[in-house]
């Protein structure tokens, strides 16, 4: 009775594991990891499930939370990872961000949404066109549209508008040619 409790209570001190993620292959569908439990422990191919429409791939040294199924070190999975390196902080109660590890993220903030491309272009793909339904829209740099034709921006094209003058036709000053003076209205 005695060596079944002890079995017993050493398989329950090895149901759960924390380790250091050491490999990660993501070609599967399942990703599956290499965790380094100690320095002679190295648990291979370790299924990996995220919540749905949620994916990534943690960088190496990673923590990792195993679970092992009876305590059984060769049937486990991995049911959450954490990396303080890379953690966005001080998030307010209630504050939700995705990121990554090259600072590019998605921050829902109390105040409002903030995207930070961490110094790399954002782009928006396969999308018959971008909705912006708001009373103002501020951009601090210039703008660009029509880009793989148009060199000129949008404060480029303001310049020639407040400065360009007309030619005024049919006029009787003795053959000469009056312009209009430039626009008052400058914006």
């Amino acid at each position: 009775m005695l060596h079944e409790l002890n079995r017993l209570g050493r398989r329950i001190l090895l149901l759960m594991a924390r380790g250091a993620i050491a490999l990660v292959d993501d070609t599967k569908g399942v990703q599956t990891l290499q965790v380094r439990l100690n320095a002679l422990e190295l648990i291979p191919d370790v299924p990996r499930y995220a919540e749905y429409g949620f994916t990534s791939n943690p960088p190496e040294g990673t923590q990792a939370l195993i679970a092992f199924k009876n305590g059984d070190r060769n049937d486990g999975f991995v049911i959450a990872t954490s990396n303080a390196k890379y953690r966005m902080k001080p998030l307010a109660t209630g504050e939700v961000a995705i990121h990554d590890s090259r600072g590019q993220s998605v921050y829902l903030t109390e105040a409002g949404i903030v995207v930070d491309g961490g110094g790399n272009p954002i782009t928006f793909t396969n999308t018959p066109e971008v909705i912006a339904d708001t009373p103002l829209l501020k951009c601090k740099g210039d703008i660009l549209d029509n880009y793989e034709t148009n060199t000129r921006t949008v404060a480029g094209m303001r310049q020639v508008a407040n400065s360009h003058t007309h030619p005024i036709l049919n006029i009787q000053t003795g053959g000469s040619n009056i312009s209009t003076q430039t626009p008052t209205q400058q914006e």
